[in-house]
């Protein structure tokens, strides 16, 4: 983890840089919409040819300070691939009694038509609102006439009354970015902390510039029996503190393989208030470690309190127990029960939205519904047990203590002094095998009171996929035999998330799909939806041309199917780790037995090579036998993360990989 913060975390460089000019709203120019693509990244579906973002603090007589996020991109569409930037979405926070809006929406479509520029507006029509959950709206709006060519134009803003903190200030983008302008002004009342991520570098202007707070004052006079009310007004200085950010030419963040979440590694700012300081006023403190996070997290009512309900599964934990004996029979017992009375309804968060009562009596609920549910049952059993804070795969890492860092909440027993994690939303994995969603470098154990500690979620065991395979080659080069496939953890559990609800003839046209066109007969199928157990598939099968013959030669390649023909990992430079989730281990038996009249000319020398210390391992075996050859092929990974300072060493390795699985057996007549 330290490596990765180290990784993750720019140090700015305080220079001064300045745009070439003012770009207004709505001024759009011919030039820009007959440009048929961006010079710098020919290959972009669309490139942002401006944008400016806003921060500021505003005062209001009635409410206090809230925050105004203004927004204003222009946006190039190249090609058909660039139409989905043509649909802006701003996620918006809605509390018990306040919540964020967006207002003063103003946007354009500009297409060329002939030697005019036509400008189209868009409708309320094309603008709409949606709940993704309890606390959180979207607000969309999808822009008008699109075509190949068009420029669009958008301005907004965003208020919002949680000062606390504020969304993430993006300085990146799939598609480039030509110019950019950022701006945050803060008054002197708000101490703000700083956070960066990414690789580009760029520059922060620091400035001052004064404000004033304008306050109306009523005084009421009694003169005899007549009323009258009296006003005035009088003015509070400060000063506001400006960081701003000017950019050229960004580069789009192109996706690469093995990767967690893409916006662990998108170049962004984030502020955090660590204190308030107003006039005749004490400092009052907000997050800045850990510890104030996680206790701020569990005093919440949706979350600690939650914990402390027992009476409404009372009778139902009863029978649950009954004959259980062990602290591993109890956890089992539980977590199953839970497992299969709840459903999840896609919704992630680390504080109930039903509260548990009520969850458990619909049966449905969010993470933290069903979690926390699962939580209390265990300690009712007797067990320790404790939730553990998290953050998705999708959501990124939390590098800095940050309560909107966690979005999601495990279950963890300590059975004998090793950690059990327990996650009862799916109905696919195993004790002590979180869905791949929630494998994301570490948690946060939190213990009664608040008292939290990291804890690594990173699994150890090594999944396992296994092939073994008989084929015989007919002299047309056709191939016909059996196979046994066996799965085991995580490679299991994603078959069974994948395939468990398809019809058996549905997988097999997948499967024979996936393996280059095999005709399969004779399926069978064991521990399908047993968890716990591998999953394993036999079957027969036959394949055209699994053989190539050229004159009175016969290539095959020992691996068929299987064989990796492609190395993943194609760049020069990689900046960040390789993620696999998890260890695996793939291991493959091929016999293979030849046609009469056919002797074996050459076939690939064995090979056995390792990466790194304990990284990874190929070992590659093939010999001769009496009726043709056999072939032993196994890759493991050791770890579920590998460093991006490993990564030239590791695409060397699946280079070397590809050679020896793509190598051929030539056979020739006898």
């Amino acid at each position: 983890m330290n490596n990765f913060v180290k990784m993750a975390v720019l140090f700015c460089v305080f220079t001064q840089v300045s745009f070439a000019q003012e770009v207004k709203f709505g001024k759009v120019s011919k030039e820009e919409l007959k440009e048929e693509f961006y010079a710098k990244d020919s290959t972009a579906d669309a490139v942002v040819l401006f944008r400016k973002v806003n921060v500021s603090f505003k005062y209001i007589e009635s409410q206090g300070f809230i925050i105004e996020k203004g927004v204003h991109e222009r946006i190039k569409i190249n090609n058909k691939g660039g139409f989905k930037y043509g649909t802006v979405v701003e996620s918006l926070y809605q509390g018990a009694k306040s919540k964020e809006s967006l207002v003063g929406l103003k946007a354009y479509t500009y297409n060329l038509n002939g030697k005019e520029i036509e400008k189209t507006k868009l409708k309320k029509s094309d603008t709409f609102s949606e709940e993704s959950s309890k606390y959180y709206t979207k607000e969309k709006f999808t822009m008008p006439n699109l075509k190949e060519g068009s420029v669009i134009e958008y301005k907004y803003t965003v208020n919002s009354p949680f000062y606390s903190s504020f969304n993430e200030i993006i300085l990146q983008y799939d598609i480039p970015i030509v110019e950019q302008e950022i701006e945050v002004a803060i008054p002197e009342y708000f101490t703000f902390k700083n956070m960066t991520k990414g690789y580009l570098r760029y520059t922060i202007n620091e400035s001052r510039k004064p404000g004033n707070i304008t306050f109306t004052n009523k005084t009421r006079k009694v003169n005899g029996r007549m009323m009258s009310t009296e006003y005035s007004t009088s003015k509070l200085d400060y000063i506001i503190n400006i960081s701003s950010v000017v950019m050229k030419d960004v580069p789009a963040l192109k996706k690469e393989v093995y990767v967690n979440s893409m916006n662990n590694y998108r170049s962004a700012i984030k502020y955090e208030l660590q204190y308030t300081k107003f006039p005749n006023s004490s400092i009052e403190n907000y997050s800045s470690t850990w510890e104030s996070v996680v206790k701020k997290i569990y005093e919440n009512d949706e979350f600690g309190n939650q914990l402390d309900f027992k009476k409404y599964y009372k009778e139902d934990l009863a029978h649950i127990l009954l004959g259980k004996t062990s602290e591993n029979e109890k956890m089992n017992a539980v977590f199953s029960h839970i497992q299969s009375r709840m459903h999840w309804n896609d919704i992630f968060g680390y504080s109930t939205d039903e509260g548990v009562k009520k969850a458990y009596g619909l049966k449905t609920g969010n993470v933290a519904d069903i979690n926390l549910i699962l939580v209390s049952m265990l300690r009712a059993a007797g067990l320790n047990a404790n939730p553990v804070l998290v953050s998705t795969r999708s959501n990124g890492v939390p590098l800095f203590p940050t309560r909107y860092g966690f979005n999601y909440v495990v279950a963890v027993v300590k059975i004998d002094g090793k950690n059990i994690f327990l996650d009862a939303t799916s109905k696919y994995n195993k004790p002590n095998m979180l869905p791949v969603r929630a494998l994301n470098w570490a948690g946060r154990i939190v213990e009664k009171g608040g008292v939290s500690s990291s804890v690594s979620l990173l699994p150890d065991n090594k999944s396992l996929e296994s092939m073994m395979m008989e084929i015989s080659i007919s002299e047309e080069g056709n191939g016909k035999g059996k196979a046994r496939r066996t799965c085991t953890d995580y490679i299991a559990y994603n078959f069974r998330v994948s395939n468990s609800e398809l019809t058996e003839d549905t997988y097999l046209e997948k499967l024979e799909e996936t393996y280059n066109g095999l005709e399969i007969s004779e399926y069978q199928i064991k521990n399908k939806k047993e968890l716990g157990k591998p999953v394993i598939e036999s079957f027969s099968f036959n394949k055209e041309n699994a053989a190539e013959i050229i004159d009175d030669k016969m290539y095959v390649s020992p691996l068929f199917w299987f064989a990796q023909e492609e190395n993943p990992f194609k760049t020069e430079e990689r900046e960040y780790p390789i993620d696999y989730a998890y260890p695996w281990l793939d291991k493959y038996i091929v016999a293979i037995k030849i046609p009469d009249g056919y002797k074996i000319e050459s076939m690939p020398t064995s090979a056995n090579i390792t990466i790194g210390d304990g990284i990874g391992h190929f070992i590659f075996h093939i010999a001769k036998n009496e009726s043709g050859f056999q072939v032993k092929s196994d890759l493991s990974i050791n770890q579920g993360i590998i460093s991006s300072q490993d990564y030239k060493g590791l695409k060397e390795f699946f280079k070397a990989i590809v050679e020896k699985q793509t190598e051929k057996v030539v056979l020739s007549k006898i």
